[in-house]
């Protein structure tokens, strides 16, 4: 497919993980990630984790440049790589300078907590950057350090460093560190960065929101809505993406979030949000899980424990909506929902992701069709259902057409997918 702007389509996901993240798998290395992006279909990815000294020195001594401000693995991590690649799979990866950071501050008598991705075009930036933020507190123990300080702060400092840098509020509606959380966030994005906010062009929408839920905010608007995966496994890579067509380039990519356009951000890869772990109302050690009209009726109290809950991002979305849901359609942007498809097999075959069983169909599967997202979005049902069965085949068919059932995720519990 190509577009008016004759840029050819690709799939980038600006939001990882090193292994040097807490909580995060130890095979998260370049290598791992050059093999896995291409295995998923992912041309661009964020390095995750710059500000880590140690990754930082592992970025620049296995990174090449390939094109303007985007990296790729070198060549002796590509020989190192190229028996485990199916050549079925083989095509472009490259890197973005990426981090993520925790800033946790107070304004007035309260105290908020925001997760921020930096975007930037070389180390020379990523120096600068992690020089000062170190100053202001530990960057070494986790690869997403947790900052005191506040988050104008943060803009302040990426800016100093580049122009070209760029900010992005991550997964916006979490609730205890996204911008619009009910628990420690804004009420709106202009309340958060005030004089800085012309500087943001950018929010991350998270995995239990999605372009619908985010367009009843009239406010949204004007940024570029990003899926990204927040991956702290290779696996997980890509549950979550954006599709783009522009120069593949620092500065093409970056202009084109920075300008907004459909014709360059074509469209978001979303989870279905009902399967993220903070969709829902609830109480995870009571398994209470609740929708907004039941909390309100509740009065926001567990019906077990007589406990507060843990307020949603469907029920934070309704707080601040300024649109109904009809007056939210005319300003959806364009998205496609997915099911990671190990999940899709996992549930088939009635065993965990992780056995030889769903792993080795998965594999034959990218051997015998393509990269998984060209599996879930493009291949032909037929060739699918030739290579693993009529029922996987009519699974990823009702998926494209959005017809999974989901069983709601709340406080902290991923939602069940229902084939």
């Amino acid at each position: 497919m190509q577009l008016a702007n004759n840029y050819q389509p690709f799939i980038a996901d600006f939001h990882i993980h090193s292994k040097y993240s807490h909580a995060t798998s130890k095979y998260m290395d370049i290598a791992a990630l050059t093999l896995w992006g291409q295995l998923k279909g992912i041309t661009l990815m964020g390095t995750g984790d710059f500000t880590h000294p140690l990754w930082q020195k592992e970025l620049s001594k296995n990174l090449q440049e390939a094109e303007p401000g985007l990296w790729m693995a070198n060549s002796a991590l590509q020989d190192q790589i190229k028996h485990q690649l199916y050549d079925s799979c083989l095509g472009r990866q490259r890197f973005i300078l990426s981090a993520e950071v925790s800033t946790i501050f107070k304004r007035g008598s309260r105290c908020y907590r925001t997760h921020s991705i930096i975007l930037a075009p070389s180390f020379v930036e990523v120096e600068k950057i992690s020089k000062r933020l170190g100053s202001i507190g530990n960057i070494v123990s986790d690869g997403r350090p947790i900052l005191g300080c506040d988050v104008k702060d943060i803009v302040k400092i990426v800016l100093d460093a580049s122009s070209d840098c760029m900010i992005i509020p991550a997964h916006v509606w979490t609730p205890w560190y996204g911008l619009l959380g009910s628990k420690s966030g804004f009420d709106s994005v202009n309340e958060c960065f005030q004089e800085l906010t012309e500087y943001i062009y950018a929010v991350e929408t998270g995995l239990s929101s999605n372009f619908a839920m985010n367009a009843q905010l009239s406010e949204l608007d004007r940024f570029a809505l990003l899926c990204n995966s927040d991956a702290h496994s290779v696996q997980k890579l890509g549950r979550e993406a954006n599709i783009m067509a522009t120069e593949l380039s620092y500065q093409g990519v970056i202009g084109a979030l920075r300008r907004n356009n459909p014709d360059e951000l074509r469209a978001g890869i979303e989870f279905f949000p009902e399967r993220g772990k903070y969709y829902a109302d609830g109480h995870r050690k009571c398994n209470v899980c609740m929708l907004p009209e039941q909390t309100i009726k509740q009065k926001g109290i567990c019906s077990v424990c007589n406990k507060a809950v843990t307020i949603g991002v469907l029920h934070r979305v309704q707080q601040l909506a300024d649109r109904t849901e009809s007056q939210a359609r005319s300003f959806i942007r364009k998205s496609l929902k997915i099911v990671p498809l190990l999940d899709i097999l996992s549930f088939h075959l009635q065993v965990a992701e992780t056995s030889k069983k769903v792993q080795k169909l998965y594999h034959c599967l990218l051997q015998s069709i393509g990269p998984e997202f060209y599996i879930l979005l493009e291949a032909p049902i037929e060739q699918i259902a030739a290579c693993a069965t009529v029922d996987i085949a009519a699974s990823i068919k009702k998926m494209r057409a959005s017809g999974i059932e989901v069983q709601p995720g709340f406080d902290g519990m991923y939602g069940k997918i229902i084939l």
